[in-house]
């Protein structure tokens, strides 16, 4: 069971996916703390009051991601690390279940750690990845400790799959997947010079290796964005410097320059309708701390975008989310470790009202 805790956040958020939607339209934002997470959960459909924040036991964690079903189950996916008697650093991955909005997560349980057999090299493990098909099964994907891409995924009856190797070499940290409309599983992962890229052709199918994309990102900065049925758009911010780029995997062609700033941490996105028009949604947190916002019509980065600074400085990646009302919802982690929360005025184009401490 939660308890409730006067507790803040005591880091800054792993990803830009830690406010969601569950299927009662409440919106939850959820924090990795010291010895486990922290949870605030909206009282009402589109609010404006919350509950929490809530603290989950999750002792040992390191990193934290979260994937969402269609059911509307939250899969919880951290690296955990615990020190023996002996001294040795065990690094293991686990996993928990939310299945609805405000009630308890289920026990933690292992995924386990690929380096069964060469221990020395599982202290090294990176941080992990996952998404979750439209029949519910989560897959996870892990940077192992020479470079390669790991997947574990559940199979039926809840029991996890052996650990499949993508045997490549060059995958660095800020591996980052996602599920489409129809099922298929797409997954990504940084590398020096460029993305690396596998698809599935089918829901439950295996995943194989696709054409790299000429993007060379900063690690942990990218994040996917389903921008029409079945079509991804990766966002990273450019290893080089010049600012947050998009590119289509599908369509091939060069990455596309969006500007910005980006600091540290991975890009927010999301797809809703501004004065009628289907538009792309982006934040992230800028070299001056401050969260930003830019929006544009979805697939026509060429239409032109700018980025507004909003807020106090952040803690991480701001997070964004679509509320009961359709209303566009930016969540931030404060200095101090608080919740803040900003949500879209109800007048024509995108901005946003005062931020609120939860």
């Amino acid at each position: 069971m939660p308890s409730r805790t006067r507790a803040v956040s005591t880091g800054a958020p792993d990803t830009a996916r830690w406010l969601l939607r569950g299927k009662d339209g409440r919106l939850t934002a959820y924090a990795r703390a010291e010895g486990g997470l922290l949870r605030w959960t909206e009282s009402a459909p589109g609010g404006p009051d919350w509950t929490g924040p809530d603290f989950f036991e999750a002792p040992g964690l390191t990193y934290l991601t979260l994937a969402q079903g269609a059911d509307g189950y939250v899969h919880f996916v951290g690296r955990g690390e615990r020190r023996e008697a002996d001294g040795k650093v065990v690094v293991d991955l686990v996993h928990s279940i939310q299945y609805q909005t405000g009630r308890p997560l289920m026990d933690w349980r292992p995924i386990g750690n690929p380096h069964t057999k060469l221990v020395e090299r599982a202290p090294h493990l990176g941080a992990p990845a996952a998404a979750v098909d439209a029949q519910g099964t989560v897959h996870v994907f892990v940077r192992d400790a020479v470079n390669s891409v790991r997947m574990r995924r559940e199979g039926k009856g809840g029991k996890w799959e052996g650990w499949k190797d993508f045997k490549v070499r060059e995958a660095l940290d800020g591996i980052t997947a996602l599920a489409t409309s129809t099922g298929r599983v797409e997954v990504l992962a940084p590398g020096a010079k460029a993305t690396l890229r596998w698809t599935q052709e089918k829901q439950g199918g295996e995943l194989t290796r696709a054409d790299d994309i000429p993007l060379a990102p900063v690690p942990g900065s990218g994040t996917l964005l389903e921008t029409a049925p079945d079509r991804l758009t990766y966002y990273a911010a450019d290893a080089l410097g010049s600012g947050i780029l998009a590119h289509r995997p599908a369509d091939g062609g060069s990455a596309i320059p969006l500007g910005g700033a980006p600091g540290t941490g991975p890009v927010a996105a999301l797809r809703t309708a501004i004065d009628g028009y289907d538009c792309t949604v982006l934040a992230h947190r800028t070299s001056t701390g401050r969260p930003a916002l830019a929006a544009f019509p979805t697939e026509d980065e060429d239409a032109g975008l700018w980025w507004a600074g909003t807020g106090e400085p952040c803690l991480g990646a701001p997070a964004l989310a679509l509320d009961a009302r359709g209303r566009v919802v930016m969540a931030a982690i404060g200095l101090d470790g608080t919740l803040r929360l900003a949500r879209q005025k109800a007048e024509p184009g995108l901005a946003l009202e005062a931020w609120t401490t939860v």
